[in-house]
């Protein structure tokens, strides 16, 4: 039960939740730019070298999961509830 009683706090402090969870994003976009800690000198393609491009790709990856699976969900995947009672 102790997860239901952290769900419910993070519901109810979710404006918090948001900005730090930004101002961690950020931080690491930040990070990543600093040569001195992350070395890209052996990065395997031209976009690797972008600061915080790995952020962007996952993000960008993540919300076309999201699109493509509620498109392929109403593409025919959701049924009616009462589907079997035909």
């Amino acid at each position: 039960m102790k997860l239901l009683a952290l769900i419910e706090f993070l519901r109810r402090h979710l404006r918090t939740v948001v900005i730090l969870c930004l101002a961690l994003l950020v931080l690491l976009l930040l990070v990543d730019a600093v040569p001195a800690i992350v070395d890209k000198h052996h990065a395997h393609t031209k976009p690797e070298h972008i600061p915080g491009f790995w952020a962007g790709f996952g993000f960008v990856a993540c919300v076309l999961i999201v699109y493509v699976s509620k498109w392929f969900g109403h593409a025919g995947i959701m049924q009616r509830e009462d589907y079997y009672d035909e």
